[in-house]
């Protein structure tokens, strides 16, 4: 079967000499990924991160990923004031998390081609808890909390923190109903097997 069109992903072999930095075992980066300050950001263990994905954290900015974590495709991380992903977040496909972001209201001038003194940008780091998960096409502005056990519903805007275990949706995102903690046991079985396996 013919490969043509999969430009594969970088190992962890690949990746620790690159300039991250750390990077855990069992990481995956797609090769047509687009990453800016690699000397600020941090990949834990078993950590994929999908075809198209950029993520920036130049200058003081950093992000932080913790370990069984899923970057779907074409997701855009904004990390100048800080974005830090939890054990076992994901980010579906076209997710975009700000940490900055411009003043859309007309009272400043915008976009970094413009000295930061004539702006005013609203920043705020980003951190999604343990089990966040958000759906596709969604978007996360900054200084914004997300609590362990989220589930966001795909093309949400997320304006303001979200309190643990509900699940949301909209724009702006509210909360619809509390959201099933099952998924506790099969973390604790995995690492029970891992853990085994390791021995």
């Amino acid at each position: 079967m013919s490969e043509l069109f999969n430009p594969g992903y970088y190992t962890e072999d690949d990746l620790q000499h690159a300039g991250f930095r750390h990077v855990g075992s069992n990481v995956r980066v797609a090769k047509n990924c687009v990453i800016v300050g690699m000397e600020n950001i941090s990949l834990g263990n078993n950590v994929r991160i999908d075809g198209y994905s950029t993520l920036v954290a130049a200058g003081g900015g950093h992000i932080r990923i913790g370990n069984h974590v899923h970057i779907g495709g074409y997701c855009f991380l904004s990390g100048a004031a800080g974005i830090t992903l939890d054990d076992f977040s994901g980010l579906s496909q076209g997710v975009r998390l700000y940490s900055k972001t411009d003043d859309y209201s007309g009272a400043s001038l915008t976009n970094p081609t413009v000295p930061e003194e004539f702006t005013n940008c609203k920043s705020g780091p980003v951190h999604l808890g343990r089990h966040v998960i958000i759906g596709s096409g969604s978007v996360v502005l900054p200084d914004i909390t997300i609590g362990d056990g989220v589930a966001v519903g795909a093309l949400s805007l997320v304006t303001k923190s979200l309190q643990s275990w509900g699940i949301y949706a909209g724009t702006p995102a509210k909360r619809l109903k509390n959201r099933a903690r099952d998924l506790l046991a099969a973390e604790t079985l995995l690492m029970e097997k891992l853990s085994s396996a390791d021995r």
